[in-house]
């Protein structure tokens, strides 16, 4: 009697938590598998880049504020992030840091699917801003590799991880709990197992 108390606590904590972790992670998986498909046919898949360039010219008040500042790694001035917002609709994060030197402060501002850059000539004040983007397609594929996505998507991919990780050990368990009455259940977890292996092992060099 008190081992099926036992197990039916554990079963219903296990059952708990698979539920849990199997919300958390629902979209992410469906996303993950989406873009493992179109990841692993990048080179077949159609994608024509479009490019715009927007140029400005600084007033003299604003191009006073980067034409003292010393050689360095440092982040635009909010006077000249404020400019560039006003005349050319691009928002500069505060915290992006720009490379300066003598003549030029450029800044590389990629993101997800797309390529950015901003120049601005310290001399003259111009401001070169070019952007090419390369799709949806690209963007979803550079979300699942968490590239240029920023720090909140970063910490979504590692809890996403944990989830999927709580998912499938709950999910096995589950699996041990119930697979007496499925006799197909271990030689199919087993093929799981086996195939990929058999694939690194034949085909990959």
């Amino acid at each position: 009697m008190a081992s099926q108390r036992r197990r039916g606590f554990w079963l219903k904590h296990l059952h708990r938590w698979h539920w849990i972790s199997s919300g958390l992670c629902l979209v992410g998986m469906i996303l993950f598998a989406v873009t493992g498909i179109t990841l692993n046919h990048a080179g077949s898949i159609a994608s024509e880049p479009k490019t715009i360039t927007r140029v400005t010219t600084l007033p003299p008040p604003v191009r006073r504020a980067i034409a003292g500042e010393d050689e360095a790694k440092r982040p635009l001035p909010p006077a000249v992030r404020d400019a560039i917002a006003g005349a050319i609709q691009v928002d500069v994060p505060a915290d992006t840091i720009a490379e300066w030197s003598a003549d030029e402060v450029f800044l590389d501002m990629p993101r997800p699917g797309s390529d950015a850059t901003l120049s601005i000539d310290r001399i003259e004040g111009r401001v070169e801003y070019e952007r090419t983007d390369r799709g949806w397609i690209s963007f979803l594929n550079d979300l699942h590799k968490g590239r240029n996505a920023g720090a909140a998507w970063s910490w979504f991919l590692d809890i996403f991880a944990a989830s999927a990780i709580i998912f499938a050990f709950t999910g096995l368990f589950l699996l041990q709990l119930h697979g007496r009455q499925r006799p197909a259940t271990w030689p199919v977890v087993g093929l799981g197992l086996i195939a990929p292996l058999i694939l690194i092992l034949l085909f990959i060099h």
